[in-house]
């Protein structure tokens, strides 16, 4: 029988009416596996995805097909959202079994004994096509093939537990130091990769399919450093300014979808996902700032709307996903024809609107529909129409204010309402750097929501747990919802201190030290070693659409140990940087998360601490520092004998009091932005 209409997750219970037997991955499908001999068909996916949706049209509600998987194996759905750990884990191992990357619906099967793969893929389809096989000729072939060759079957299972193991970095390596000279020749490395790689005509890294690659960006970002006018500078600026363009963004009503079909970023699949534009918003915001542009501070504001009017949810946290189908068709939500638009909008608005998203030329989505993505700019439709910049503005404003009031009539794709502690972790951290460029307290009220959720609902006898759905926790956290989680905490407490969020940084902390460190060999499991993982425990230190959580753990770690003066923290971090430096030379662009992780090693950054008997004083002299120089600034007020580590040393008797500090050393304080000013210029030259 089918067992997955009890379950709280939506991508599980639409598959609830499936004629085929689902069952959850626990303990009693896995007995049920183990005790008839029978193979275990794992299906995982997620409820944004396309393709997963196709799936399971053409086989999971087919008869034929479902009285097939009945009868060959146990069948197990997982939402790869709830458990990330066996997608993880059997992502790789399709990658090895097949020699190709992976995606969804993950398609496997396991050995009922103990778990390990055989045969992988991703979608098939029920009939011949696509160069793949029919779905239901696999099923037959992979039980025959299991029945036939148990010999083939466990060496192969030995030698793809022995891949999955030097996939995690080898502890022996963990004597490699990160020094200047290794950081420069890495940086240098992957600047060069990156120059090879842009795309000088769409943007972004890469051709098609094209993903805004969030953690890469970063480390452009993080390369391009101070360079102004230079060529990743430069790079990074377009790249940003054609995705803000383009039909990865939802030019209606913000927020950019997962991916584009093609390399000019104009099609999209249409499911928004939270981890995306979390990323993006700092991004967008910091970049706004850094080139002065108003492309990349609207595409911010964008971001931050959508996200409050479409994600939130009465928790104070945020849904996961949006589904890229509506009404049973992909995209069915965004894209317009002909007819709707010039039933929506007349005259000049009419004119102006064809004008600026190309409506006037051939439909771009299946050859019947557009899917809108500006195609003239503001001077040129100020030039065709003869009519002032803030006309122009108005009326396309207008417009699309019109067609989502008239969007709002069709068929919703589904809101995947689930609250995710990493993803929601990911978000705070991103609305507190994009609060910090571009001054808005509101958003650094929303990270503080966010915060306050997690600590509620997530945080439960000094465990965090992974997924809030339907009023209920559920899965014990993963190494990324501890990192993520601490490193927003320290974004926040340079904008705006908060000793409840210090004590549970330290907390956090502390967790991740005690239940995911390989103290040994150095870095961090994916999975808290009370869970048992699946073949063998996960030490992710590659980037996926998702930064590592090995890489955010470093410079998170690095961060509170700086700032309290406790070495357990940065040495931790150490050990993981020298775990993963040789991966880091090897292949630097797929460990972009490390390369900042790098940098904070082997340059320490400097951080600013400002006490005081008067908060206005300290609060005045934080927002011209800040002005003036890239650092970490942190107001800790007079109260600090209540602080821990070194913050107790930070004591002034005056109205405002600065302390520079790079890594736990601090020169001699100072008064006063002059005093200030001098120290900064002298340290900085």
């Amino acid at each position: 029988m089918n067992r997955l209409d009890s379950e709280s997750s939506l991508y599980l219970r639409q598959h609830a009416d499936n004629p085929v037997h689902w069952q959850p991955w626990d303990q009693a499908a896995l007995d049920s596996a183990r005790e008839s001999g029978r193979p275990i068909l794992l299906s995982i996916g997620y409820s944004a995805c396309h393709w997963c949706h196709v799936m399971a049209h053409e086989s999971f509600e087919d008869e034929a097909t479902a009285e097939l998987m009945n009868r060959l194996f146990v069948n197990i759905k997982v939402d790869r959202e709830e458990r990330p750990d066996l997608d993880r884990t059997y992502q790789l191992a399709h990658q090895l079994l097949s020699g190709r990357g992976g995606g969804w619906p993950l398609t496997v099967f396991l050995d009922p004994a103990d778990h390990v793969p055989f045969f992988a893929g991703t979608y098939f389809p029920p009939e011949r096509r696509y160069g793949m096989p029919a779905f239901r000729e696999v099923l037959t072939a992979v039980s025959q093939w299991f029945l036939e060759h148990p010999d083939q079957r466990q060496g192969q299972a030995e030698q793809l537990r022995a891949a999955l193991a030097s996939m995690q970095g080898n502890a022996a390596d963990a004597d490699t130091l990160a020094d200047e000279e290794t950081a420069r020749t890495v940086f240098e490395q992957s600047a060069d990769l990156l120059r090879s790689r842009f795309d000088p005509v769409n943007g972004g890294f890469g051709g098609s399919p094209k993903f805004p690659q969030a953690p890469l960006l970063e480390a452009v970002a993080l390369l391009a450093g101070e360079a102004r006018g230079g060529e990743l500078d430069q790079a990074l600026e377009f790249t940003l300014e054609r995705m803000a363009q383009s039909g990865l963004r939802d030019h209606l009503d913000g927020g950019f979808f997962r991916y584009c079909v093609d390399a000019s970023w104009t099609i999209p699949h249409f499911e928004k996902m939270l981890y995306d534009n979390a990323m993006l918003l700092p991004l967008y915001a910091e970049g706004a700032v850094r080139w002065d542009n108003a492309v990349l501070q609207s595409a911010a504001e964008g971001i931050a709307e959508w996200l409050q009017s479409a994600m939130r949810q009465p928790s104070g946290a945020y849904a996961a996903s949006i589904d890229a189908d509506a009404g049973g068709e992909e995209g069915g939500f965004h894209v317009w024809t002909a007819k709707e638009i010039e039933d929506s909008l007349s005259g000049t608005t009419l004119q102006l609107f064809t004008r600026a998203y190309g409506l006037d030329q051939p439909p771009n989505f299946e050859g019947k529909a557009w899917h809108l993505q500006p195609q003239a700019t503001l001077d040129e439709l100020c030039r065709q129409s003869e009519l002032p910049a803030s006309e122009v503005e108005a009326a396309l404003a207008d417009a699309r204010r019109v067609l989502c009031e008239k969007r709002e009539s069709r068929v919703h794709p589904t809101l995947d309402r689930k609250q995710l502690g990493s993803w929601n972790a990911l978000l705070a951290g991103g609305y507190v750097r994009a609060a910090r460029a571009l001054g808005r307290a509101d958003w650094l009220d929303r990270a503080d929501e966010i915060f306050c959720f997690i600590r509620r609902e997530l945080w439960q006898d000094r465990y965090l747990m992974a997924v809030f759905n339907g009023g209920e926790a559920r899965f014990r956290a993963y190494l990324d919802d501890y990192a993520w989680l601490l490193n927003a905490l320290l974004d926040y407490l340079a904008a705006r201190w908060s000793r409840q969020w210090l004590e549970f940084a330290i907390e956090l902390a502390d967790a991740l030290l005690e239940r995911f460190e390989d103290s040994v060999g150095g870095g961090f499991y994916f999975n808290d070693n009370a869970v048992e993982a699946p073949i063998t425990r996960n030490m992710p230190l590659q980037d996926d659409a998702t930064p590592s959580g090995n890489g955010i753990a470093v410079v998170a770690l690095n961060r509170l140990g700086r700032l309290l003066g406790e070495t357990r923290y940065s040495e931790a971090a150490d050990r993981c940087l020298r775990r993963a430096l040789p991966r880091l030379r090897e292949s630097p662009l797929a460990h972009a998360t490390l390369l900042p992780a790098l940098m904070d090693a082997v340059r320490p950054p400097a951080k600013l601490v400002l006490g005081g008997t008067q908060s206005d004083a300290q609060d005045a002299m934080k927002r011209w520092a800040e002005s003036r120089y890239r650092l970490d600034c942190y107001v800790v007020g007079p109260a600090v004998d209540q602080l821990p580590g070194i913050l107790r040393e930070f004591r002034s008797d005056q109205p405002a009091t600065a302390w520079v500090c790079r890594g736990t050393q601090c020169l001699p304080p100072v008064h006063g932005q002059d005093e200030l000013d001098q120290l900064m210029l002298e340290t900085e030259g």
